[in-house]
C-alpha cells in the first residue's frame, strides 16, 4: 500500500457562477429604478445572499483568473455600499428609488 494524496478534481464553474451573480446583481441595482420598498425580510435575506457570494468568493478565488475575482469582489462590496447612500437604498438595494405615478 502507497499512501498517495487522492486526486483533487476542482472544478471553477461554481467560481464563474459566483462572479456572474455578483457582477449581475451590481449592474442590476445601478441601473434599474426602484418602485418599491421590499418586505423587512426580503431586505435581509438579499443582504445574507450578497454576503455568502462574497464569502464563497473569497473560498474560491484560486479556481479562477485574478482579475474576475477583483472585479466580482469590488461589485460585491459596492452592493453594500449602494445600501448607505440614502434611506431608500437601504430598503431597496437600488441606486435610484422612484414611485411612479398613475394615470
Amino acid at each position: 500500500m502507497t499512501d498517495t494524496p487522492a486526486k483533487k478534481t476542482q472544478h471553477p464553474a461554481i467560481f464563474y457562477l459566483i462572479c456572474v451573480m455578483l457582477i449581475g446583481s451590481f449592474l442590476f441595482r445601478v441601473l434599474v429604478t426602484a418602485n418599491e420598498y421590499p418586505s423587512r425580510m426580503s431586505q435581509m435575506l438579499e443582504m445574507a445572499i450578497d454576503a455568502a457570494l462574497i464569502a464563497g468568493l473569497i473560498g474560491l478565488r484560486k479556481l479562477g483568473p485574478q482579475a474576475l475575482f477583483i472585479v466580482a469582489l469590488i461589485c460585491g462590496i459596492a452592493l453594500f455600499g449602494i445600501r448607505m447612500r440614502n434611506d431608500a437604498s437601504w430598503w431597496t438595494g437600488h441606486w435610484k428609488y422612484d414611485i411612479y405615478s398613475r394615470r
